[in-house]
């Protein structure tokens, strides 16, 4: 996109920089959203803003956010714009949120939505739309199976996340006993399957519970019924800290091992700090804090924070949008062309190279272990692939 300050120095030099075509806002001239002007621009965010999964869906906002102030510092004359959809990660309030940023023409891409029960309500109507989306978190492997054109994923999808949780729970925790659990949701449901399919025997339990329950007893008894040394948790974590909690309270020791939607410091202000001690997460992602360059320190200083898990790749996935639009990529058609044809390394550490159902190159995919250590989660081993 060309950005050119245009000075009136009289009515004559007026006439012949017109007469050019020179503006400031220059209209795009081809096909769809030709309503939209070159700096009357969005992008957008959808994920829980509010809710018992705020914890994740801010950093995540927050990453879009330092993308975003960090492009308009430096096109000041040209600026661009965030709209943020509290999703609250309820599949029920997504539709409504994507009708709204379909509808909206000046929106050229969106980061998220955040999670996948969201994304497979949301989708189709971005599909419908024309309005790509690169999602940082959402990690269902089918949402990559259903054909939409607009889809896009930063990270790797639970085919690689469940199988390495479950390497970490058999290889480096050497469990013999392992029940598992998850929240019926379209994220901890599938990953959970995916841990099981890899401990095979070692699963001793089974039991499913609700996003929002709060009483675990009936499950904490089958647990403890068990012998279970390891609990994996498919689900997020709000009914993790209280599941923990509950366990700890009738004596049992069973280490916590449970996937991304666990992966935040809110998780340790539920269970409280010496219940969620030692508990180990898993991401497919890398520790934002240790992105390249200066995104930790930046972040830092905007939020007075430091970035949670996810931020460094919505990070990334906001630059991706918004380098679009410096290169003139002003429709969603040309946006989506961008994305599919985008080949550069962010501060996450991953090269982002989207394959044609718009899952992230294999290559690029990684699978951190996390774990709670003195009331902070901090970094504890890279998964290795096999």
């Amino acid at each position: 996109m060309r950005q050119r300050l245009v000075r009136a120095i009289g009515g004559v030099a007026l006439a012949v920089l017109m007469a050019g075509g020179a503006a400031a806002c220059k209209a795009d001239d081809s096909g769809s959203n030709d309503s939209a002007k070159a700096c009357d621009l969005k992008i957008a965010f959808q994920g829980p803003l509010t809710g018992d999964a705020a914890g994740l869906g801010i950093h995540m906002e927050r990453g879009v956010k330092l993308a975003l102030d960090q492009y308009n510092k430096a096109n000041a004359d040209c600026k661009v714009t965030l709209e943020s959809l509290d999703s609250q990660g309820d599949p029920a309030k997504a539709p409504p949120l994507a009708q709204k940023a379909a509808s909206d023409t000046k929106i050229l891409g969106l980061v998220g939505p955040s999670f996948s029960g969201e994304t497979e309500a949301s989708a189709p109507i971005f599909e419908e739309a024309s309005l790509p989306i690169i999602t940082p978190s959402a990690t269902r492997p089918s949402l990559s199976t259903k054909g939409w054109k607009i889809f896009h994923r930063a990270v790797g999808n639970d085919l690689s996340q469940g199988p390495a949780a479950g390497r970490y729970i058999k290889n480096v925790l050497k469990s013999t006993k392992v029940f598992v659990v998850d929240d019926q949701s379209a994220y901890g449901a599938g990953l959970a399957d995916e841990v099981k399919k890899v401990l095979g025997a070692t699963v001793v339990g089974t039991d499913k519970v609700a996003v929002k329950q709060t009483d675990f007893a009936a499950t904490v008894t089958k647990i403890k019924s068990s012998g279970a040394d390891v609990l994996f948790f498919g689900g997020y974590y709000t009914e993790a800290g209280l599941l923990l909690k509950q366990l700890r309270g009738a004596g049992s020791q069973a280490k916590l091992v449970a996937g991304d939607g666990v992966n935040d410091a809110e998780f340790i202000k539920v269970a409280g700090e010496a219940v969620a001690e030692g508990s180990v997460m898993t991401c497919p992602c890398a520790p934002a804090d240790k992105a390249k360059g200066t995104f930790a320190s930046d972040y830092k200083t905007l939020f007075n924070a430091d970035p949670g898990v996810y931020a460094d790749v919505s990070y990334d996935a906001a630059n991706i949008l918004l380098e679009g639009i410096k290169a003139g990529n002003t429709t969603r058609a040309k946006m989506l062309t961008w994305i599919n044809g985008y080949n550069k390394a962010g501060v996450a550490g991953a090269t982002y190279k989207f394959e044609s159902n718009g899952e992230l190159d294999p290559t690029q995919v990684i699978v951190w272990a996390f774990k709670v250590q003195a009331g902070k989660v901090v970094p504890d081993v890279l998964v290795p692939k096999s």
